[in-house]
């Protein structure tokens, strides 16, 4: 497995499956155009954040999103993971723990001493997170009305 930056042939198609990422990431609950996903994803990319890709043999198996963010309450400046996506194919296979632990180790080279996530709740990758030592931190609740 070789873990790197994406060239722009490979970025195009990370940005074309943006959506797909997107859609499991919520569970479902939200099913984006490209257009969207390209409103969430490019100003990260202008902000500076950008993509680490997984390939094998040359083909695409999966991507982490990462740069920095604000803590809205301390003003801290944390590392933050935007978007991680295994392609289907080739889940189960340890590519998702390799890529967060790339993308941590990164983020720790670049200066930030903390590193957060957003989650689902329901989603798989909870128990990957929990692995690698990630905690709860917050939790956001909501109500149907």
């Amino acid at each position: 497995m070789d873990i790197r930056k994406p060239n722009e042939l490979e970025m195009e198609k990370v940005l074309a499956l943006s959506p797909q990422a997107i859609f499991e990431g919520t569970l479902g609950e939200v099913n984006p155009t490209i257009e969207k996903a390209e409103q969430l994803v490019l100003p990260l990319l202008k902000k500076g954040s950008y993509y680490l890709i997984s390939t094998e043999n040359n083909e695409l198996t999966g991507w982490i999103l990462i740069g920095g963010s604000k803590d809205q309450f301390s003003n801290k400046t944390i590392g933050f993971i935007y978007e991680l996506y295994v392609l289907e194919e080739f889940r189960g296979n340890g590519i998702a723990k390799q890529l967060i632990k790339t993308g941590v180790n990164q983020l720790n080279q670049l200066g930030y001493s903390e590193v957060r996530l957003s989650v689902f709740a329901g989603n798989e990758a909870i128990k990957i997170y929990q692995s690698l030592g990630f905690k709860n931190r917050t939790v956001t609740m909501s109500i149907s009305m």
